[in-house]
């Protein structure tokens, strides 16, 4: 819009709650709201995966703290590579979730070997505990998952495409060209040169960085700056699907 001005926004879009078995317990959205804010992050995204039933009280948990949270899950396709999904408002989100879930393998969570997968409350009150195991992979190919985030006016970024597991390049050993990527993730501790070494194709995409955290300890300093216009979803979104790179500030 006319009259507003360009300014650096910290951005770390790969965060998950105590829904998240493999994550800790004290992920509750105003330690994770709160963490950010010492650490000078200005919008995060909670990405659990195959849910997103702590979103609500992750963006409440936010109200006071002038940070921007992006309603988003981490999915897990059939082809066991994970998927960031992030989405305008909680309502598409949820939206997405529902279809995610009908397409998860129905099988009960059992804590004592993956963890608890806990639902809050924004202040990390536990209200209930998910029964459904989210770390099965859904039946949806990555095709499906790119296409139905779209259909709810959200994005996809391929997380982590620099590890051994899940993750696009480890189990299919490319990005297919037709899915309309456009950014891609790579660990916080990655060079991007470094990596362009193994995978020359990075320079089609846009490449952010990301905590993937599941404690506390694992929130850093940012390493993801993004010059925008504003600071809502559509203002990240117009850089990734744009590709703007002089906009994306890795350090």
């Amino acid at each position: 819009m006319a009259g507003n001005s360009v300014k650096k926004y910290a951005v770390d879009l790969h965060i998950h709650t105590a829904l998240s078995p493999c994550a800790s317990d004290d992920m509750t959205p105003i330690n994770i709201l709160n963490m950010a804010k010492l650490c000078g992050i200005d919008i995060i995204a909670i990405t659990d995966h195959n849910s997103c039933k702590n979103v609500g009280a992750s963006i409440e948990a936010s109200k006071h703290l002038d940070i921007l949270v992006i309603p988003g899950m981490e999915v897990t396709t059939k082809e066991e590579a994970h998927m960031i999904c992030l989405f305008p408002d909680l309502e598409r989100a949820l939206e997405f979730q529902d279809m995610v879930y009908a397409r998860l393998t129905p099988v009960k969570n059992r804590k004592e070997y993956f963890g608890n997968q806990l639902i809050l409350d924004p202040m990390g009150n536990v209200l209930g505990e998910e029964e459904q195991l989210l770390l099965t992979s859904t039946s949806l190919s990555i095709d499906d998952v790119v296409n139905q985030v779209t259909k709810n006016e959200g994005i996809c970024i391929p997380s982590h495409i620099d590890r051994q597991h899940y993750s696009v390049l480890s189990n299919l050993g490319f990005i297919p060209k037709n899915l309309g990527i456009k950014a891609v993730e790579i660990s916080k501790n990655v060079s991007v040169n470094d990596f362009a070494k193994r995978f020359p194709d990075i320079k089609n995409y846009l490449a952010i960085k990301s905590s993937d955290a599941h404690s506390l300890e694992d929130i850093p300093m940012p390493t993801t700056f993004m010059q925008l216009n504003g600071k809502t979803f559509y203002d990240v979104a117009s850089v990734i699907e744009g590709q703007e790179r002089g906009k994306v500030i890795l350090e």
